[in-house]
């Protein structure tokens, strides 16, 4: 089992709308994307961030499945653009010691086979963890 975890605070500039949908966008994720088993969306307590999410995935396929679904794409188009600092993260009982760099391939994936993502990634102004694996944007 995979735990896939996102921390991020939204810019100044952002609307209570534009939270809302972004918000509304990361809970459609949980319940559309079938290889979702279970998740949580809100409000980050105890650190630097606002919000928080965690996806519990079964395995790296799965993890793929999520990467690429159309609801997790439409958050990045609604979310991303607001978000000023951003930190991913993943908690695993996999046993593979080389899972992480694995995770960090499948992001890297991602961001060569949709270059848009990885635009929107580039224009956050704090981003970091295990979907960061090297630089972003056409900028870079």
């Amino acid at each position: 089992m995979i735990y896939h975890g996102i921390r991020f605070t939204f810019r100044d500039s952002a609307t209570q709308e534009q939270i809302d949908t972004c918000m509304d966008s990361l809970r459609n994720q949980g319940e559309s994307i079938p290889a979702v088993s279970s998740y949580v969306v809100g409000r980050d307590f105890g650190g630097e961030y606002e919000y928080g999410a965690v996806y519990a995935l079964p395995d790296l396929d799965g993890y793929w499945e999520y990467l690429i679904h159309p609801s997790h794409l439409n958050s990045d188009k609604v979310g991303l653009p607001h978000i000023s600092k951003f930190v991913s993260f993943d908690v695993t009982d996999e046993s593979d010691p080389d899972v992480g760099t694995k995770i960090s391939a499948l992001h890297q994936r991602r961001y060569d086979e949709m270059p848009w993502v990885s635009d929107l990634v580039a224009g956050l102004d704090d981003y970091a963890g295990s979907a960061a694996p090297g630089d972003h944007g056409s900028a870079t």
